[in-house]
């Protein structure tokens, strides 16, 4: 299977569509960067306008790499999973398409092995996507804006509040941000997997991954107590900014925070098995639709 795995891999590399991803990526973060550099104060003063605690700091050196990265990725983990649709989505179609499917099953590889190295691929193509987006958000954002305190800004129902993590307590909290931030891009992965076994070319899993978290993000987002108590539970995207809660720092009971502590522990580790769970059943299910396949390509 490393042999296979190996082969995958170098398909992937050899697709101009991969390098695609980390372009777009680096285009959206020096946009970012540029216009923070530029003028970010302003950006500054709207998120002060909304927060209604009495918070005064120097809103210039505020804006540190760290904040930076934060703001960044906000925006950018949202587009993500449409960057790596581009790949998982062509892990069978692909092949169909090319008319080498049947070629690639009639080696001594069982169908089971073939798809759980198409996702360990895909799983590890979603790795490097993160760790470049962690080159050129957070080690570029630090070189070019430099470091120190952290602010978060959060929105809590109608209220804004403003937290501050001081910069020895931040780091770690990037490094689990962007663990947990693998993991839910490989529900999506395993997603654009599943939906390219029923396909003979890469455009129609593509578009319905693209469609599916589209779909089921708005769904996320609808306070409707019905749907929040019986569809949200069960929905990914529910899970998909579960990164944040490493950023929400615990408080005692006078309002101080407390160094290298998270708010709500228990909500992130859930969230991280619900995911779990969905990867196991999703590729589960690949296993068994794509074993019973009439494989005519």
């Amino acid at each position: 299977m490393w042999r296979l795995l190996q082969i995958e891999l170098f398909k992937i590399s050899k697709r101009p569509r991969t390098y695609i991803a980390f372009i777009a990526i680096a285009a959206i973060v020096s946009i970012f960067q540029f216009a923070f550099k530029a003028d970010g104060q302003s950006y500054m003063d709207l998120m002060m306008q909304s927060a209604k605690e009495e918070f005064t700091f120097d809103r210039v050196q505020a804006i540190n790499g760290y904040f930076m990265c934060y703001i960044i990725l906000n925006t950018l983990l949202i587009q993500v999973p449409i960057l790596v649709a581009l790949i998982a989505a062509d892990s069978i179609s692909g092949e169909a398409n090319m008319g080498t499917l049947r070629l690639l099953l009639s080696k001594p590889v069982s169908r089971t092995q073939l798809i759980i190295v198409k996702f360990a691929a895909a799983t590890i193509f979603t790795v490097f996507l993160l760790l470049w987006m962690a080159v050129t958000a957070l080690l570029l954002s630090i070189v070019i804006f430099g470091t120190g305190d952290m602010l978060v800004f959060r929105t809590k129902g109608e209220d804004s509040q403003i937290m501050l993590i001081t910069q020895d307590d931040v780091m770690w909290r990037y490094y689990a941000a962007f663990a947990y931030a693998t993991v839910a891009l490989t529900v999506i992965a395993a997603l654009s997997l599943l939906l390219s076994i029923f396909a003979e070319n890469s455009i129609g899993p593509i578009i319905a991954t693209v469609c599916i978290v589209i779909v089921c993000t708005i769904i996320s987002n609808i306070n409707v107590p019905v749907i929040d108590r019986n569809i949200k539970p069960f929905l990914f995207t529910s899970y998909l900014v579960g990164w944040k809660g490493f950023f929400y720092i615990g408080t005692r009971p006078d309002g101080s925070t407390i160094k290298g502590s998270l708010e709500n522990w228990p909500a992130i580790r859930k969230s991280l098995l619900i995911l779990l769970a969905h990867i196991g059943v999703i590729v589960g299910a690949s296993v068994l639709v794509f074993r019973r396949k009439d494989i005519l390509s």
